[in-house]
Formats: C-alpha cells, sequence, structure tokens
C-alpha cells in the first residue's frame, strides 16, 4: 500500500490491522487509536506531516496508545464501519478518520482531520491524545460502555426497515428529490462541494427512457456538459478531478480517482446511445485517453489513483500563468489559448494562476474571434498537446499504483460500455485485457483477491470486488458475446452468494466473517460509488433474465425486501438501487441473436443492437457454431440455429415474430 508506505518512518509505532495490534492492545490495556486514509488524501498529508511526524505527537501516541494504520481502499469494509461510527457520533465524516476504540475494537470517539493545536473551534490532537488517555486511565468502563452502546447501534443498522408500498411511487419520489436539489444554473445537485455521482445521472437517463420525462434528460445533459467544460475537468491532460469545491465546477479538488474515470464514462456511454450527440463520443475517447495513458499498468489493469498534491502544493501541477502559455505557443496562439480557457493576468485560482476550463462552448467561442469551427478545435486541440508535452515536465503528483478488483471491475464495464456505444475495438480490447489479468492474477482457488502491487496479490476479496467484477464481465459480455465471459460472471455471482449473502435477512455482507471486526456490515447507500448491494441487485436480475435461472431473481426479491425501507427514507440517495428496481418492475425484456457471426448482416444486428440505448433489456447471442451457450442458458435449445441472422425481442415470457433484416430491427429496437 503506497498509503502505509507513506508512513513507514514515522515516529509513531504504527501497526497494521491484525492480531498482532490487538494483542498488545489487550495485554497492555490501551485503549486503540485508528487512523485511516489513502495514499492521494490531501488532508491526511496535512495531518501527517502535522501530527505523526512529530516527535511529541508520537510518545504519546505510543506511550498511551496502539496505533494501528488503514488504507480505506484497502480495507474498504473497516472503512465503512468506523465511518458509520464517526457519522453517528459527530454528524459528518470523511479523511482522514480518527477514530478512538476499545482493545476489542468497539469504537467510543471519532472524527476526520485534528490540527495539532486547537484552532478555529477544532480541538488540538495533542490535548485530545492526553484527555482520552486520562479517561482510560480513570474511567474506563465508561468508554467501554459507549463502545458497546454504538456497536449495538451499528449492528441494528443491519435489521431490515419495514416498508409495505409501492415501488413506483419510490422511484417518482427519487425524480422530485433530484428536481428540487438540482442546481438549473450550473448543473449538479445540492450546494457546493459537488461530485460528479454519474449514477443519479444513469438513474434520470433511465427515467427519461421509462416516462419521456424532458426535464430528466435536461439536467443530466446539463450536468454533464457543465462539468465537462469546467476546471473540474483537466482540459490540458483529461480525466476528472474528484470534485469541485464551488458551485459553478471550476476549483477541483485536484485528486483524480479511477473510479470517477470509470463511473462517468458509463454515464456518457449511456448519454451517447440515448441521444447520439457526439459530444459524448468526444469524452469518452479523452478519458479513455488520459487512462491508457497515465492509470494502465503493464499488467493490463489500472492504477488506483493520482494525488491532488506536487512540490506541496495542491493542484500546483494543472495550474498555468498566461507567460506560461505564450513561452510554449508564442504570442498570438497562446494568447487565443488562453482565452478560450480562462487564463488570465489575475489568475482564477491562487498566487495568480490559473485553473483552464471552457467556459464557453467552441461553437461561440469560433464565432466570437471569427474562427471556423473546425479549425479552431484542431487549433485547440495542437495546443493542447504541446501544452501536456511541457506539463509532463513538471514535477508530477504522486501515483497511487495499487491495482484493485473492484475498481477495475469498473473500469472494464466502463470500457465494455463505451466499446458497445462507439464501437471502438480499442475499448473493447483493454476491458480485455483487464479482465484477463483480473481472472489470472486475483484468484486463488475460486476466491478472488482484492490488491495487487508491484506482483504482491493481498487481501481477501470482499463483497465489492465480487459484484463489481461481475458487473464488469456482464458488460462485456454483452460487447462482445464470449461466452466464457458469461461463464465467469455467473461463477462469480454464485461465489458470492456462497461468501456473502445473508441467510436469515437477506441481502448481503461486505465481508466474509472472519475480519476482526466488532459488527458484520451490511450497507446499501450509493456514494461516491454505487453500494455493493445495490450492483449486486443489477448483476442478479440482468443474471436471471440472460440464464433463465429463476434464483437469481428469487435472491434479487428478497435483496429489494431487505433494503426497500431505507431506500424509502430518502430515494435520491439509492439511486443505483433503484436502477435495479426499475429493471425489476419491468418491462424487461430479453433480445435473443442467433445467427453465424462471420455474415456481415449478422454483425451488422449485433452492432444495431449494442449501439441502442436499451437499459431495461438483456442481450444473449447464439452462435450455431458454438454449444456451451445452451449449457448456461438452456432455454436457448428451443430457438431455432440459424446462420443468416434471427433476432427475437421477448418480454413478460412471450417472444415476438424473429426479425431478419435491418431496417425493421432498428425499428423493433427503436419502439421498445
Amino acid at each position: 500500500s503506497p498509503y502505509l508506505l507513506q508512513h513507514a518512518h514515522h515516529p509513531v509505532d504504527w501497526y497494521p490491522w491484525g492480531d498482532a495490534a490487538f494483542e498488545k492492545a489487550r495485554r497492555a490495556n490501551k485503549p486503540i487509536f485508528l487512523s485511516i486514509g489513502y495514499a492521494t488524501c490531501h488532508w491526511c498529508h496535512v495531518m501527517a506531516h502535522e501530527s505523526f511526524e512529530d516527535p511529541d505527537i508520537a510518545d504519546l501516541l505510543n506511550q498511551y496508545f496502539v496505533a494501528i494504520k488503514v488504507d480505506r481502499e484497502e480495507r474498504p469494509d473497516i472503512d465503512h464501519l468506523y465511518m458509520t461510527a464517526c457519522q453517528a457520533l459527530t454528524g459528518q465524516g470523511g479523511w482522514p478518520l480518527s477514530v478512538f476504540m476499545t482493545p476489542d475494537a468497539k469504537p467510543f470517539y471519532a472524527g476526520t482531520y485534528f490540527p495539532k493545536r486547537g484552532r478555529f473551534g477544532l480541538p488540538g490532537f495533542a490535548d485530545m491524545l492526553r484527555r482520552i488517555a486520562e479517561l482510560w486511565r480513570m474511567e474506563p468502563e465508561k468508554l467501554k460502555a459507549a463502545g458497546d452502546q454504538l456497536v449495538a447501534a451499528l449492528s441494528s443498522e443491519n435489521k431490515a426497515a419495514g416498508f409495505e408500498g409501492d415501488l413506483a411511487e419510490i422511484l417518482e419520489r427519487a425524480v422530485s428529490q433530484l428536481g428540487a436539489s438540482y442546481d438549473s444554473h450550473w448543473g449538479g445537485f445540492g450546494p457546493a462541494p459537488k461530485f460528479p455521482t454519474p449514477h443519479r445521472l444513469t438513474f434520470l437517463l433511465r427515467w427519461f427512457k421509462r416516462t419521456g420525462d424532458p426535464d430528466a434528460l435536461a439536467m443530466v445533459e446539463k450536468t454533464m456538459k457543465a462539468m465537462w467544460r469546467g476546471g473540474v475537468y483537466d482540459q490540458i491532460g483529461f480525466g476528472f478531478h474528484r470534485y469541485s469545491v464551488d458551485a459553478q465546477w471550476r476549483v477541483p479538488h485536484f485528486e483524480k480517482m479511477l473510479y470517477d474515470q470509470a463511473l462517468i464514462m458509463m454515464a456518457a456511454a449511456e448519454c451517447l446511445q440515448a441521444t447520439g450527440r457526439a459530444m459524448y463520443g468526444d469524452m469518452i475517447e479523452e478519458v479513455y485517453t488520459y487512462v491508457a495513458q497515465e492509470m494502465r499498468s503493464p499488467e493490463g489493469g489500472f492504477y488506483s489513483a493520482q494525488d491532488a498534491d506536487s512540490e506541496g502544493k495542491e493542484g500546483l501541477y494543472y495550474l498555468w500563468r498566461p507567460e506560461e502559455v505564450m513561452d510554449i505557443l508564442g504570442n498570438e496562439e497562446g494568447a487565443l489559448v488562453c482565452r478560450f480557457f480562462d487564463i488570465t493576468p489575475e489568475g482564477n485560482f491562487e498566487e495568480g494562476r490559473s485553473i483552464p476550463r471552457a467556459p464557453v462552448d467552441i461553437e461561440a467561442f469560433g464565432q466570437r474571434e471569427g474562427i471556423p469551427p473546425g479549425e479552431l478545435k484542431e487549433r485547440i486541440g495542437k495546443a493542447k498537446i504541446r501544452l501536456l508535452e511541457a506539463r509532463r515536465r513538471r514535477i508530477p503528483p504522486l501515483k497511487d499504483d495499487k491495482v484493485l478488483t473492484s475498481w477495475n471491475g469498473l473500469m472494464i464495464a466502463a470500457l465494455a460500455q463505451a466499446a458497445c456505444a462507439t464501437g471502438r475495438n480499442a475499448y473493447l480490447a483493454a476491458a480485455k485485457d483487464a479482465a484477463d489479468f483480473l481472472l489470472q492474477a486475483m484468484v486463488r482457488d475460486d476466491r478472488l483477491f482484492h490488491r495487487f502491487r508491484e506482483g504482491d496479490v493481498a487481501i481477501d476479496g470482499l463483497l465489492e470486488d465480487y459484484v463489481y467484477l461481475t458487473w464488469g464481465l456482464l458488460e462485456l459480455y454483452e460487447a462482445g458475446f464470449e461466452t466464457e465471459v458469461l461463464s465467469h460472471a455467473i461463477a462469480w455471482t454464485d461465489r458470492a452468494l456462497a461468501r456473502f449473502w445473508d441467510e436469515e435477512g437477506g441481502g448481503f455482507f461486505l465481508a466474509a466473517p472472519g475480519r476482526g471486526l466488532p459488527v458484520r456490515s451490511q450497507a446499501v447507500y450509493d456514494g461516491a460509488v454505487p453500494s455493493a448491494n445495490s450492483v449486486a441487485l443489477s448483476n442478479l436480475l440482468r443474471l436471471g433474465y440472460v440464464t433463465g435461472n429463476v434464483s437469481y431473481h428469487e435472491h434479487a426479491d428478497r435483496l429489494i425486501q431487505r433494503f426497500i425501507g431505507t431506500v424509502a427514507s430518502y430515494p435520491s440517495g439509492y439511486t443505483h438501487f433503484l436502477n435495479g428496481v426499475m429493471l425489476a418492475l419491468g418491462p424487461s425484456r430479453e433480445i435473443v441473436v442467433s445467427g453465424d457471426p462471420s455474415r456481415v448482416e449478422v454483425r451488422e444486428a449485433l452492432s444495431e443492437i449494442r449501439r441502442t440505448y436499451l437499459p431495461e433489456s438483456v442481450a444473449v447471442f447464439r452462435d450455431p457454431r458454438v454449444g456451451k451457450i445452451v449449457t448456461l442458458c438452456p432455454y436457448l435449445s428451443d430457438y431455432p440455429m440459424e446462420d443468416s441472422p434471427a433476432v427475437y425481442i421477448c418480454e413478460g415470457g412471450a417472444c415476438r415474430e424473429p426479425v431478419r433484416d435491418l431496417t425493421s430491427l432498428k425499428r423493433a429496437l427503436a419502439s421498445l
């Protein structure tokens, strides 16, 4: 873990999460200080420099506590539990996460960043350590009782909330809540800071497809365009930063996370399918270019993140002054580029530096400058290449080069969806390479592992690894219709059910038993990434439709019943889960294609299906030369084997007459 390595030489006697730390705490009768963060976290760096590198703070921690360091990206199960505890205690959360707990891992106090000395109403870390050490010495039973009460409260969250209403009404309330929080001027939802949360956009796209509601589509398109033209997007080197600190998408928090690239690429692919607008194809290509150039490992997987900081300053790598641009491009071209990207002498950020953004679209800017759009686009494109070459000579931010199975599953899904929407083989090849790498490197004895770095595979896989990988495999199957890919998706779903399913209450636990945690958590909230239970719901439904195995739908029904009471309390917080609910409510459709893929008309039919926006449909291909698909999907044996294309569109257990020509297929798909 690059994050743990950052702290390896601190004077604090850090322990990794494990038996040794807890045994020491019990033997010495000391409370535990748990610090959770990640390698590209700005405030984690600040607290490390202020406190963990300070010998006086280290003396306090070493004398009175057992200190444990955890990388939240390596152990999201630990992070989830103690972040939930922090939010319960303080009403807020974030990283670094600072938790004080008993030797049996029960938290009694928590917070996030603490300055070394108290300021701005925040308690000083040194004073806090002394106070908690004194309380532990004088009144340990009170702290233990507080820990017991909090663990009991956390355990109660695994119980289903009651709900007897209408599922369709929950969908309507989610749309209403998103509409109420929508920023009609700048796009996005809620006040600053603004996060991309692409699953909100894919939910609204599905609602638009389902109802024809133009406002839902408008919210999606304005938000996507505002993010892409704003400073939250790296206009020079491509890729999205983690979030915008302001409502206008101007000033980002400069971290770049793999999961954001994947989820936004998925939203762009669905927007391209739904609208046909070329802008979304351009967005996909640029994000792919960034990921392929900066985040791809030699083995074919994808790295986790890039830091916000370089040379000790947040965002410095991405900022420009006009004179720098002029030196690279010359005065005339440099002035044009500065006007286009809002790079000004006074700066739009700190110390006279500017964050490049494109406040005016290229057509309007071209009109203003008297330059044809095609010529302007070419000039801006060439300028970006030269600026990027110059930027690469700067000291770059840290790259967290660990490869996570879960986030790579998201990227496989994104690349496969992008391949379907655009027809670009490069995206499909990259998705296949990543899937092949995960299925070879991250598997031991039918079990997934979570993390790969420098040849080292570690950490038993979590629910998110199994279900995100399955999501990627399902998208990869529909992008290439390789039977072996579908076979893997079925196998990893079955293994997830065996390892994580809650037989008593329904739904999935986040981790297998025996992880050393006082509570075995479940979760369904869709935050920066969709929850693993939300993704599992869609996976189960899709596999049920694809294979005809009703067991998957029975588990999906129990999963909905387990969480729907929670979702109903605030539907817009669970939009990916509601994507699954929409699929469950239907009308859902199976599209079965039969034909010889060496024939051009069969390939054209498959391409037409892939590029059409069909969020409530699954597609299955029967190649008459390959028999294994029938073992996975036995009902396909009832379909005649033909060399020429035959497309069966089935709904509610009944199929229409097969469609055999491209014109009729386009008309049939448009009616869905």
